[in-house]
This record gives structure tokens, C-alpha cells and sequence, in this order.
């Protein structure tokens, strides 16, 4: 009987409702005991904290006794592995152990008592004060550690962050030839710190905030004062603070909470693991926001152009650098329009191939069992397959199917009739021409499928409505309030997006990103040698 009316409420969700109603219980008892503040009883403040912060091995809660007569009892709470166990024992314990000359310990005198801890006995870079059990829990999460005495109704924090962290390397996502080989790390701290190297400016800002109810996350607006956009920069301020979620793991999270157009294939927040492009754009009037435990800084607002720029254009000649800017924007459209052309071009507009090249291709298709539209399909998936796992695996393995699956996949469909090779040529192409640039491969593999079919469909006019569209939508974004397209129209920012004009040349910040400080540059063309004041060797 009573099994049956157990089952009875468990199936109807009654026993369910009643159970998240004493977790909900739980959670919001939790959320007043952290809004209490700080009791000035050791043993009560302790309690609370070990109820909020539970009893992991990891929570220490070390409690000792100091003064001249060890009449002051206190405690120190940190997280192991978060802390530098040098610190705590250099900075906190010793001299509050060696100290001798505390004042009587009266009431009227407790406030004294902890101005003489904080201000002469502690020696630490920073140590501020915390008045409820909330802000301790936070700060030792953060790695500092907090410090209470008995009697004293505040918690002093005292840095002693000191976690593992990884070094300086240069990253994997933009190598250079020529340039420098410093990246960002997963460290909040080092990453700032490497910002500010690059820009000495005082009005560099770092305006710091938190997001994430459980990660707590640290986020980072950068910009330069008096350089970037006042209502860009709120505006950025703004759409952080009204992020409302649980966590925040990577800089990736806050780009898809804060981006303009959700919905489109474009990205419209650029990114970078390289201190120098992202001091760069900071120096062009851009935001950069920084989140602790990524190392990719993102950067707003992006223009389109920005994906074909790279921070290697800037520190070699500017005609070579031209020259190779202009032959990423033709490897993007190979990568997008290449198979759509060929499909359209074999299937119906033959009278457009010279006629021996016609004769080859039919050759070459002879035999294989797949319109053209599929056999195309399928290698393109075939190769998102292979780029996917070469990428997942581990690098030595991931290298081996990249290079040796796609040539024996290549070669074996190739001698099996089931594929022409001018076909897998095409194919190859288009896949090597994609990772020339990287910020739209995504966005690229999407357009190439999109155009394949409506090459199948219409030929030449399908490729022509698919482009019409394409640059239609593009035109219609914007990031933050700034049009995508920016510096692609007849204007002076044209000497940074399909070239790279000489630096010297670049007086101007672009337009429409900086605010009030536009000019970049004073310098004109460079002097001429002067060769009357050579001496004469002769």
C-alpha cells in the first residue's frame, strides 16, 4: 500500500516539486547567510563560512594565536593550490607572530588595533577590507586570503594569489615570420600586464568587472581614453552587465552574449592571441575585452576587412604586403565560389570551357556513377570529415590523417571511378585556399554548400543571386553601431583594407571607430638622403 502511493507521488512529480523546494530552501539560506556581515566572534564568523563554503580539503582555515602574550586569537582562510604558500607564511603569519608592540586590547581600541595589522604588520602589495561573509567567501575564491580576529567586525584580504600558470609562448593560431612571438595566456593578470607593456599611455583604461553567478569570472574592458568611441565603450560596459548566466568559461561565451547579429554566419567581434594586434586596434579606437582563464582577447567593433589583415602586414615592406593581402581576398573567393563555378560550368555552361579542356573533364568524368553535384558534395563533406579529426586528434596523428587520408582518399576514389580528378582538384584547391584565411573559415564553409546548390539548380544565375545576397547581407550588419563593411567604400580608410599603404602614409585612425584623437601620424614622405653633406671619399 504504501509503495503503491509512494510510485503514485513520484510518477505525479509531487515528490520531485517537493524536493527542489528544499534544494530552492537551501539556496536562498545560503544567499542570506553570505549577506551577513562579519560578527567580530571568531568562532561564529568560522562557522558561517565553513556553512558556505562546505568542508573540501582544499578550504584551509588555519587558526593561531599572536600577540606579545598570544592574548589575540585570529584565523587565515585560502584555498590551497590557489595561494602561494610563501607568501602567506613571509607576508601574514611571521609577523603577526614576531610583532610585540600591540596596544591594550580594549574596546574603544579595536579599530586602532586593526589599522596597526593592516598598515604595519602585514607586508603585502595589497590589503583592503571586507565586511561580510559574501565578499570573504569571493576574495578567497579568487585566490587571496582573508584574515579575522576575534573582535574585529571587518576581514582584512591580502593578495596572495599564486596559482600554476603557463608561460609566455608564441601562439599556434598566428605564427609569423617576422614579428613578435608573444601570446596571452590563460592568466587574467599576466594578460593585462602584457597590454600595458605594448601601451604606456596613462589614459590606457582597464575598467575591471565580474560576470558568471558560479565562475565568478573576471572581464576586462580596455581602451584608450580620448581614442575610442565614449558611446561604443558604454555600450560595451552595458552589454556585460546585463549578461546573466551561470558561468563563463571562455572570452567565446561573452561573444555570443554581446554580438550584434546572433544570427548571422559573419563574425562581428574579432579576436586575437597576440598582444601586438590587439594593441593595435586599441590604438585604432577599438575596445578589447579581456576574460581571465582565456587566452583569446576579443575586439569591438570588427570590420570585415579585418579577417584579411594580418599583424605581419605591418612589419615588412608595404608592397609585398599588398600583394599578399590581395591574394587572400582572392582565396576567399576561390574558397566560397570555386566548386559552384565548376558545377555550373559542367553542368550548364559547357560552351564557356575551351573545347580541349571540355574534352579532358568528360574524359576524366567518364564512368562515375554521381552527378556532378553530388560527387562535389560529397568531397566537400569529405574534407570538413578530415579537417574535423585532424584537428581533434593529437597533433603527430592529426597531421597523418590530414595529409596521408586525404591524398589515399583522393587517389583511391580517383582509380575506383567513383570521382573525375579535375574535380578532386578543384576540391583541393578550394580546401587550401580556405585556410589562408582563418577568421572566415567557418563562415566560408557555409557560403561554399549554400552555392553549390544553387549552382545544381541555376548555374551561373544561382552563383549571381547566392553573391547578391550574400553582399546584401553583409552590408546590412553592423558591429556595434559601426556598418561591416566600413573602409571597403572610396575613402582615405582604403589605404589599410584591399592594400597596405606605407605607415608613414596613415595619418588617420579609420573613420567611424576612433573618436576625438584621429590623427595618427604627422610624418609625410620620408626625408631624402642629403648628399652634399656626405664627404667626398675620393
Amino acid at each position: 500500500m504504501f509503495r503503491y502511493i509512494y510510485n503514485k507521488l513520484k510518477y505525479s512529480g509531487f515528490l520531485k516539486t517537493m524536493s527542489n523546494a528544499g534544494e530552492q530552501e537551501l539556496i536562498e539560506s545560503k544567499d542570506d547567510i553570505e549577506l551577513k556581515t562579519i560578527t567580530g566572534s571568531l568562532q561564529s564568523d568560522l562557522e558561517l563560512i565553513r556553512e558556505v563554503m562546505g568542508t573540501s580539503p582544499d578550504i584551509k582555515i588555519h587558526e593561531f594565536r599572536y600577540g606579545e602574550n598570544c592574548e589575540f586569537k585570529g584565523a587565515i582562510i585560502f584555498v590551497d593550490g590557489l595561494v602561494s604558500n610563501e607568501i602567506i607564511t613571509d607576508s601574514i603569519l611571521k609577523p603577526l607572530k614576531l610583532y610585540r608592540n600591540f596596544n591594550n586590547y580594549q574596546q574603544d581600541s579595536i579599530q586602532q588595533t586593526l589599522d596597526t595589522v593592516k598598515q604595519t604588520i602585514i607586508c603585502a602589495g595589497e590589503v583592503t577590507e571586507k565586511h561580510t561573509i559574501g565578499e570573504v567567501v569571493e576574495s578567497c575564491l579568487s585566490g587571496d586570503t582573508v584574515f579575522i580576529s576575534d573582535g574585529f567586525d571587518k576581514a582584512l584580504v591580502i593578495s596572495t594569489k599564486g596559482w600554476e600558470k603557463r608561460s609566455i609562448n608564441e601562439p599556434q593560431t598566428e605564427s609569423v615570420v617576422r614579428g613578435p612571438r608573444e601570446g596571452f595566456t590563460e592568466n587574467f593578470r599576466t594578460n593585462t600586464a602584457l597590454l600595458r607593456r605594448r601601451i604606456k599611455s596613462p589614459k590606457l583604461r582597464l575598467d575591471h568587472l565580474t560576470i558568471g553567478e558560479k565562475t565568478v569570472t573576471n572581464v576586462c574592458v580596455a581602451y584608450i581614453e580620448g581614442v575610442a568611441d565614449p558611446g561604443i565603450v558604454e555600450t560595451v560596459k552595458a552589454r556585460l552587465k546585463s549578461i546573466n548566466t551561470d558561468s563563463i568559461i571562455d572570452s567565446g561565451y561573452i561573444e555570443q552574449f554581446i554580438e550584434d547579429h546572433p544570427f548571422s554566419i559573419f563574425p562581428t567581434i574579432g579576436y586575437s592571441e597576440k598582444p601586438d594586434v590587439i594593441a593595435g586596434r586599441i590604438l585604432e579606437g577599438r575596445v578589447a575585452i579581456i576574460s581571465d582563464g582565456s587566452p583569446f582577447v576579443l575586439t569591438v567593433p570588427m570590420l570585415f576587412v579585418e579577417s584579411f589583415q594580418s599583424a605581419e602586414d605591418y612589419y615588412i615592406r608595404p608592397f609585398f604586403a599588398s600583394l599578399i593581402r590581395v591574394l587572400r581576398y582572392v582565396a576567399f573567393f576561390l574558397t566560397v565560389t570555386a566548386p559552384a563555378i565548376f558545377i555550373a560550368l559542367t553542368t550548364f555552361h559547357q560552351e564557356l570551357i575551351p573545347t580541349t579542356l571540355l574534352f579532358t573533364i568528360s574524359a576524366a568524368r567518364e564512368g562515375t556513377p554521381f552527378p556532378a553535384f553530388l560527387e562535389a558534395f560529397i568531397l566537400v563533406m569529405s574534407f570538413e570529415i578530415l579537417r574535423e579529426a585532424g584537428v581533434r586528434l593529437p597533433r603527430p596523428v592529426g597531421q597523418a590523417i590530414s595529409i596521408v587520408g586525404a591524398l589515399i582518399m583522393g587517389e583511391a576514389a580517383v582509380a575506383a571511378g567513383l570521382v573525375g580528378a579535375p574535380m578532386v582538384i578543384t576540391i583541393a584547391l578550394t580546401a587550401v585556399a580556405g585556410f589562408v584565411v582563418p577568421e572566415q573559415m567557418d563562415s566560408a564553409a557555409i557560403m561554399r554548400i549554400i552555392l553549390l546548390l544553387l549552382a545544381s539548380i541555376l548555374g551561373a544565375l544561382g552563383i549571381a543571386l547566392g553573391l547578391l545576397g550574400i553582399l546584401n547581407h553583409i552590408a546590412s550588419i553592423k558591429s556595434f553601431g559601426i556598418p561591416y563593411c566600413t573602409s571597403l567604400t572610396f575613402h582615405h580608410n582604403m589605404q589599410d583594407s584591399y592594400i597596405r599603404m606605407p605607415l608613414w602614409s596613415m595619418s588617420k585612425r579609420p573613420k567611424g571607430i576612433a573618436s576625438k584623437d584621429i590623427t595618427r601620424t604627422n610624418m609625410e614622405i620620408p626625408p631624402s638622403p642629403i648628399y652634399a653633406n656626405i664627404p667626398d671619399n675620393k
